[in-house]
């Protein structure tokens, strides 16, 4: 590192308690789906306070809708706002860069499983505990402070950097896509899911589904009249393993061929009947599953199509009273891309400096917003952020140190890739 370099270095640890103390109070704003308001409220004043000029970008169905990577989703759009700054360069000659981090977080429920309060954060033996700590608040505010700390260090920038703070990420992309079809773009795209140091160069594809299956109500008493709802659920749900199991088995690409059980099905909701003594009439179920990149959404659609039907056609009730099946939320494609790509040396090259070690090369079991850069943007799109656990389960942490190294190697990079000015 040169003067300047060290500098920085320097500026972003005298910020720590601002980058630890921003994390905490994003964690407390309780951003599940339809409730991300107040912590995009705080983002923006927080890049106000800094000197930022954001701006609201909203989701807008009637704009997206005719996008190809737009997921349908069944609620509405209304008064859902991502938040964006783009701070302009001071020169010219460098390269653009787009950090990118999601504020939406997933239900903490049942808190029975928590040790604390999820909404209340505890800093104990270097982690912090709480819903969102490491997916992803702390990784906006490394993000958010890596950017304040070169202008704090006293440098300008010769490129723009935009800084986007979103929601969706948990569900479907929407926000991030909505910021990339509202313009806002760059060279380079770093997202800091709490995925360590590393750098993100395959993952998965990913799809939600919803099956819903009609019963025929009878009291208990002549219950073999009837055609019990939720129990044929049952078999859709073996049959869908089957193929969980299929895709696990054959054409595995060579990055995924050492994670044991790479594609994963999840059956994340299921809602029926209406009374203990009624045989129910109608049952429904919501499930998740992966697919290797090359594979597209279309496909695996019609591939649970398929298998759903087939398994109708050999029940006399299902035959007679066929499956609903459709999709919503995530239709995210899978993509692989090298690891020789300048923004991921430079990268690398930023954290080696600082641990004299490479950033190892992450393949994700999981889809990121990345999906959305990697398809309709123009940038180099990776991912490397803080390191944490518990992530969607209970008790979620992040090491507060991996924190600071990630906002310490987006400092860097914004040296070296954007380039400095005086």
């Amino acid at each position: 590192m040169d003067k300047s370099e060290k500098k920085i270095i320097q500026t972003v640890e005298s910020l720590g308690d601002d980058i630890i103390d921003f994390t905490c109070r994003l964690v407390k704003e309780p951003s599940t789906l339809g409730n991300e308001a107040s912590a995009v409220e705080l983002m923006k004043d927080e890049l106000e306070k800094l000197s930022f000029l954001p701006v609201m970008v909203p989701i807008d169905s009637s704009v997206l809708s005719g996008h190809p990577g737009f997921a349908e989703v069944p609620w509405k759009y209304e008064h859902k706002n991502n938040v964006v700054a783009v701070r302009p360069p001071d020169g010219t000659g460098g390269k653009s860069v787009l950090f990118n981090g999601h504020l939406d977080v997933v239900d903490p429920e049942p808190v029975s499983f928590w040790n604390t309060d999820p909404y209340n954060p505890v800093v104990q033996n270097g982690r912090i505990y709480a819903r969102g700590a490491a997916d992803m608040k702390s990784g906006v505010a490394a993000m958010t402070y890596a950017v304040h700390a070169v202008e704090r260090a006293g440098f300008g920038l010769q490129a723009p950097v935009t800084l986007e703070a979103v929601i969706e990420e948990e569900c479907c992309g929407n926000g991030a896509l909505a910021c990339l079809a509202a313009g806002y773009d760059a060279d380079a795209v770093l997202i800091p899911e709490p995925l360590g140091p590393t750098i993100l160069t395959h993952q998965l594809g990913v799809l939600w589904f919803k099956v819903v299956v009609g019963g025929k109500p009878v009291h208990v008493m002549q219950a073999p009249a009837g055609a019990n709802a939720i129990e044929k659920i049952f078999p859709i749900v073996q049959a869908l393993r089957k193929l969980e199991s299929e895709l696990n088995a054959s054409d595995v690409p060579q990055a995924f061929q050492n994670i044991p059980h790479p594609i994963n099905l999840n059956i994340g909701i299921i809602n029926g009947g209406n009374w203990p003594s009624t045989v129910p009439a109608k049952a429904e179920m919501h499930g998740r599953l992966s697919y290797f990149p090359g594979i597209s959404y279309q496909t695996m659609q019609q591939r649970i199509v398929e298998t759903i039907k087939s398994t109708a056609s050999v029940d006399a009730w299902l035959s007679e009273n066929p499956p609903s099946i459709s999709f919503y939320g995530f239709r995210s494609d899978g993509h692989s891309v090298s690891r020789d790509m300048p923004a991921f040396d430079t990268l690398n090259n930023c954290h080696k400096i600082l641990t004299g070690q490479d950033a190892e090369e992450y393949i994700s079991t999981a889809t990121t917003d990345l999906r959305a850069f990697h398809f309709f943007g123009k940038g180099q799109c990776t991912c490397f952020g803080p390191t944490g656990a518990n992530l969607h389960g209970a008790n979620e942490w992040v090491d507060i140190q991996s924190i600071i190294h990630t906002a310490k190697t987006y400092a860097l990079f914004l040296s070296r890739w954007c380039g400095l000015s005086e």
